[in-house]
Order: C-alpha cells, then structure tokens, then sequence
C-alpha cells in the first residue's frame, strides 16, 4: 500500500468520529475524541511507537529511544472546528505516522529519536482554549484556563480528566530545548497558492501575527418611515466605512490580510433605524510592523468615516499574537527534501495560526504546507488528494532521515 493510500484512508476512518451533522466536529474531550485516540494509539502501536496519554490529553507516540540522540518532535492537533473537515489536524498526526510506519518496517535507524504528538486542542472550539497542548509542552500552558466551561458548564480539567488525563501533570511536561533537534508540523494549505502554483507541497516561512479589536458605533434609533435620510444617524450605515475600510487597506497592502467577520445591531428591527453596532475587526499579518502600521492608518481613518455619518465609537484590542518565523535551517531541509524528490520548492507564509506558535518558545519549529482543493478549510468539502499525500509523505520521510538539529 503506498503511503498516500494509508494515510487517505486512515483519514477517513478519523473523520467517522466526529458529531452527528455536516463535515467533521471533533471538540477537545468529547466522545468523538476519546474514540479517536482508541484508533491512533492502535496505529502508533502499529507503527513500532510506544505511547502515552500526557496530562494535557495529548497522545504521544515515541521510537525507540537511541541514547545521546537529540528528538524531534512532529505533530499537529486533534481537534476541529464545528462542521470542519477530514484533514486540518488530522493530516499533520496520520502523515507522518504513516512514514514511520514504514521505516519501522523497513528496520531503518533514524538520525533522531521522535516523538509524535497528537495534540489535544489547539482551535479552542469547546472551551476557548486554544494551543492547550503544545504549550504544555512549551512550558507556557497557564493553569488559569483548567475552570474555562463550555455552553454546558463542563471544565476544561473536567474533560481532560474525562479523556484519561490529568492536569496536575502538565506541570511536567515542560521540553528540556538543550534536548530537542527542533518542531515540524505537516498541515494542509487553507489557502489556494500551492494549486495555483500546480505544486503538491510547500515549505512555511512564518506563522502569521494575529490582532483583534471590538468596535462599538452609536447612532440614534428613529423611525424608518418618517425620518428624512440627511437627518439620521444610522449605526450600520457607520458600520459599512468599517468594512469598507478593512478591506481596502488589505487590498492594497502586501502581506496583510483581514475581515470584519461579526456584527451585532441594535436593535435589529425591520423598520427601525439602527442606533448601536457592535463588530469585530481582524487584521493578520506575518510582518509585526506591517501589521501595526496598517492598524495606524486604519483607526485614523475610521475617525473620519464614522464622523461623516454623525455616529461616534470606541474600539477595544481584545486580542495580539506576535507571528513567528520558521527556522531557515528547517525551511532549507524540506527545500532540499522537495527538490530532490523531483518538485519545485516553493515558500510561503500561514496566515492561520498552528500549534507551531506555541512550539517555537521550545525550539524551531518548520512547517509544510500540503496542497488542499480549492485553497478549502474549515468546511465539510476539505479535500486533498492522494497523489499529494503520498508526494508529501515522501519530503517528510526524506527530510527525517536526513534531519540536521538547527543551530
């Protein structure tokens, strides 16, 4: 069976575990979850892994250990969205299981030890709680998050506990950095480049920087019918320079992107004016200065829009990750790894975020990025296709069994 193979059709028999409904809902604790790691400790076990459910619920799975041999860690998370899809996460654990599978097989020595890791949350869709597993392993885990509750008032450490774990360990599961040869995660795109490209696979230069504001306009309510146009003071109407704005500037920005991606209005009445409009504005960017300087020119013009319509607002920054780079010794070894299997090494940077921000306060960390249908993630249709499995599992194998630990 080629490696493509295997690895499509254990994704398929993951995705079984998910919540009833469209695409893949697979939330931190849950059933589905616990289901799950029944079938990848089988097929770590399989693979000649020895494994182990940490206190932060991520299954690891370990080779051989070759004393005085630094290890590499490779992995991605468990977890969906609601109503995502087969292959965010998953492909990230399956791919490169799927190549130690083989080398097993084959007896091969390996130049590292390696660990596996099945991370156990990192979008946050149950709790909030996002990078749960990696930064326990980074040593940034904050205990405060164990009391976060759901819609049900379940805790995270309640879950935990519910899969097999426990939390008063993730104190020690902090990575000595002295001992590790580096991160590596295996992620499909969710962007479109690589297929407009017509290329299988490419190689992470940085993850991206992350900045979000809450956004309040105030207008005045009024009757639709008998209020004349020049005398209103709509919020929404406000609310659109917002949207209009955001994507202006990320039009014609290089290396910025971003979204109002939610709005409440008040009071949402078919015939009355709005007088109040709550929104988000997200702005991503794997350059911190362009980042920051885009949010400059944006709130200086968004005092002069929102003017024009007789409304006033606030804005609150609820939220700022810093991006991070990829090591260039990681990023040069799945070059060499893609060219020599044929492919022409692409770059490029994530503008979603991975388990690899939390990584990269251990160790470098690398990133390949795997081809995906239509650029699609985060929905029932997330696809890939076997040809592309099976060419990336080839860089990753060749990338293992020539791994250099970064300086």
């Amino acid at each position: 069976m080629s490696l493509g193979k295997r690895i499509m059709d254990w994704s398929a028999q993951a995705a079984r575990h998910s919540e009833p409904g469209p695409g893949v809902t697979r939330l931190l604790g849950s059933p589905e979850h616990k289901a799950l790691l029944a079938d990848l400790d089988g097929w770590m076990q399989q693979a000649g892994l020895s494994t182990e459910l940490d206190g932060a619920g991520n299954l690891v799975g370990r080779t051989r250990h070759q004393p005085g041999l630094k290890t590499l860690i490779i992995g991605s998370h468990q977890d969906t969205v609601r109503q995502g899809g087969a292959f965010d996460g998953m492909l990230g654990i399956l791919l490169p299981l799927a190549v130690l599978q083989q080398l097993h097989e084959q007896a091969v020595t390996l130049p590292v030890n390696v660990e596996l890791i099945a991370f156990s949350d990192e979008e946050g869709a149950r709790f909030s709680s996002t990078l749960v597993g990696s930064s326990a392993l980074a040593g940034t885990f904050n205990p405060d998050i164990l009391k976060a509750t759901d819609r049900d008032g379940v805790t995270l450490e309640s879950a935990l506990r519910g899969l097999g774990a426990n939390p008063d360990q993730i104190p020690a599961l902090k990575r000595d950095p002295s001992k590790l040869a580096g991160f590596l995660e295996i992620h499909i795109e969710q962007g479109p480049v690589l297929e407009s490209l017509d290329l299988p696979v490419g190689v992470v230069s940085a993850i991206t920087g992350i900045e979000r504001h809450k956004v309040h306009i105030t207008g005045k309510a009024g009757h639709a019918g008998t209020t004349p146009m020049h005398l209103r003071q709509d919020a929404l109407l406000a609310a659109t320079e917002v949207v209009r704005a955001v994507n202006d500037l990320c039009q014609n920005t290089e290396e910025l992107v971003g979204v109002v991606g939610e709005l409440n209005v008040t009071p949402n009445a078919v015939n009355v004016i709005p007088s109040a409009v709550e929104l988000t504005i997200e702005l991503r960017s794997p350059v911190t200065r362009i980042r920051e300087t885009a949010r400059q020119q944006l709130l200086a013009q968004l005092n002069e829009r929102i003017a024009g319509h007789a409304c006033q607002w606030t804005h609150e920054r609820v939220y700022e990750q810093q991006e991070v780079d990829c090591s260039p010794a990681i990023q040069q070894q799945l070059a060499n790894a893609i060219a020599t299997c044929g492919w022409q090494p692409h770059t490029l940077f994530s503008g979603a975020g991975h388990d690899g921000l939390a990584m990269a306060k251990a160790t470098p960390i690398g990133m390949l990025f795997v081809r995906c249908t239509g650029g699609l993630s985060h929905h029932p249709e997330e696809a890939i296709i076997e040809a592309d499995a099976d060419a990336a599992a080839e860089v990753i194998k060749l990338a293992i069994l020539n791994w250099e630990a970064p300086v």
